[in-house]
């Protein structure tokens, strides 16, 4: 099935379409804590959703790196819409990894099917059995969850970790998502007791697109000629563009016009970190894009990542979500008063930004860190 071909700029204008209905619709994905149902379905009706599905299947042909910028431009108006979409759309690029068997599992009915996640091993087992395993455990923060017809989970085999497929009549979701930041994502709990899972339906993630060549054998797509941790991460960093942008959209149109004697506008210190926040969006959306594009060249050319490569791009997505919640702290922080009410928007983005840097790959201390290390000479901890 060939991909329809969307120039980047019809992508991003229907991304900008949906842009006053989502802002319209924030309070509700708040209050659902999850993405409504109006909203997945403008979603599948843009067409969005299938960046990320191989053409083989349906999905648009247009370059992955599109994802990016289509997330970052609905982040600016709901975090949550975004969170969601970004990791829908990757997780359609990842299952183009599996075998060809579990790839027709996922998308045969169609190029719209919805898959959610948690890639840690949680609280799980895995059992080898007759032309498979049995599987059973609980895992937390599966965003998007109940919209996704399919979950991905982690779990420890006997060389390590690994990635299973699982459709949702095997699964249940459970409601544990009650949280201050991104609470429209609906991270719930996946619960799984003593499941069937066909062997095809297992993934060693470490080597796909790194020795493990089926992605791009079956797509011959350059999105599957990179290892994937290399490009995985950089779907959560996303949203934090687009939080960032509609933080400092918000501060600079609640300001407009309040110049005159004594007025916030004409006060330096507020023009100083309006532009201070600026920047730092400037620079951390000029260091994705460079990023991204570093990384499709080397798959267009076929080239191998080198440690050292691998763990600047681990560096660069902490370094990138360090700036955003820097330069929306500083928003927040000068808001006033009317920053705290909880019909503005700007504590909806300042609490949404806290909740997304909160993974350990997003912290220098962690994502950071490997890349010194390396370049000093010493082994990396972990694989990247």
């Amino acid at each position: 099935m060939a991909g329809n071909i969307l120039a980047p700029y019809e992508l991003l204008q229907r991304a900008t379409d949906m842009l006053p209905a989502l802002k319209e619709r924030a309070t509700e994905t708040e209050n659902l804590r999850r993405i409504p149902d109006q909203t997945v379905q403008d979603l599948r009706a843009s067409e969005l959703l299938r960046i990320g599905v191989p053409r083989l299947f349906g999905g648009l042909d247009v370059d992955y790196a599109s994802m990016f910028e289509v997330g970052a431009v609905l982040g600016s108006a709901c975090a949550a819409t975004s969170w969601c979409f970004c990791i829908w759309t990757a997780h359609s690029w990842l299952v183009g990894h599996w075998p060809a068997e579990a790839q027709q599992d996922v998308f045969g009915d169609g190029p719209d099917v919805l898959c959610s996640s948690s890639l840690n091993p949680g609280k799980s087992t895995l059992e080898e059995t007759t032309g498979g395993f049995r599987l059973s455990g609980r895992w937390e923060f599966s965003s998007g969850s109940d919209a996704a017809e399919w979950v991905m989970v982690g779990a420890n085999a006997a060389d390590g970790l690994v990635w299973i497929l699982v459709p949702k009549s095997d699964y249940e979701v459970v409601d544990t998502w009650f949280v201050t930041g991104l609470k429209g994502t609906g991270s719930k709990d996946i619960i799984i007791k003593d499941v069937f899972v066909p062997e095809y339906r297992v993934l060693d993630f470490m080597k796909s697109g790194d020795g493990d060549w089926t992605g791009w054998e079956m797509h011959q797509q350059d999105r599957y000629r990179v290892p994937a941790p290399v490009l995985l991460g950089w779907d959560l960093v996303t949203p934090m563009i687009g939080i960032t942008q509609g933080s400092i959209d918000e501060f600079a149109t609640k300001l407009a016009g309040t110049s005159g004697p004594g007025r916030t506008a004409d006060s330096e210190g507020v023009q100083l970190r309006l532009s201070q926040s600026a920047a730092e969006l400037d620079a951390a959306r000029a260091l994705i894009r460079e990023d991204i594009a570093r990384i499709f060249m080397k798959a267009k050319t076929g080239v191998t990542f080198s440690t050292l490569e691998r763990a600047r791009i681990r560096r660069d997505k902490a370094f990138i979500a360090q700036l955003c919640l820097t330069s929306v702290n500083r928003m927040f922080e000068f808001s006033g008063g009317h920053g705290i009410f909880e019909s503005g928007i700007q504590q909806r983005f300042h609490r949404d930004i806290q909740a997304a840097v909160r993974r350990d790959g997003f912290m220098m201390e962690f994502g950071g860190l490997q890349y010194a290390r390396v370049a000093l000479g010493l082994d990396p901890i972990g694989r990247i």
